[in-house]
């Protein structure tokens, strides 16, 4: 015996009900395809990943190079360190400490009267993590770079052709970071709050 539906439903809730499924699905679709940077890995290097959460890290300084404005951001084990002293001190970092440095192409901020630069497109990020077994190589410490393309909203590893060029494995900042092997390869100074 066949049952009969007490209340059916009008035919413009079934319609409306497919045009909300079709609107999910185009939008399911569209989540879909958006890259999750942590998936991103350098080729024989470090992996995007093994950085999750550093947006939430404590800013150590800001920069400004090569025509981009930079922040430079320290884990709590980066933090603790350089309040100790490191590396001014002659201490090494210690292992665990990471640092993220965030590039953007600057802009001028319309709202604010004269001209101060803001961040505009994100550029790239990077990374460097101290793990003196797993890279006693290079100093102790891993780098990875990662190209950030505004139009897609991805990324993707660092490489010869950029600049600076970026081999693909996690001693790429091992050369330039040699000239600070006093400061245990750290360029940035921790900034006097």
């Amino acid at each position: 015996m066949s049952k009969i539906p007490l209340f059916p439903a009008p035919r413009s809730v079934l319609a409306g009900s497919a045009a909300v499924a079709v609107v999910l699905a185009a939008l399911g679709g569209r989540a879909i395809s958006l890259q999750d940077k942590y998936t991103v890995q350098v080729p024989g290097g470090l992996a995007f990943s093994e950085f999750r959460g550093y947006e939430d890290w404590a800013v150590i300084a800001i920069s400004e190079n090569g025509g981009k404005i930079a922040v430079i951001l320290g884990n709590p084990v980066m933090i603790a360190a350089f309040k100790e002293g490191i590396p001014d001190n002659g201490k090494p970092f210690p292992d665990g400490a990471m640092m993220a440095k965030i590039h953007w192409i600057p802009k001028i901020q319309e709202t604010y009267p004269g001209p101060p630069k803001v961040p505009g497109v994100q550029h790239d990020a990077d990374f460097m993590v101290k793990d003196s077994k797993r890279f006693a190589d290079s100093g102790g410490w891993g780098w990875a770079a990662f190209e950030h393309d505004a139009a897609s909203d991805t990324f993707r590893p660092g490489g010869l052709t950029d600049s600076p060029p970026q081999a693909n494995d996690a001693k790429c900042g091992f050369a330039c970071h040699t000239i600070v092997k006093a400061r245990d390869y750290v360029f940035t100074e921790y900034g006097k709050r």
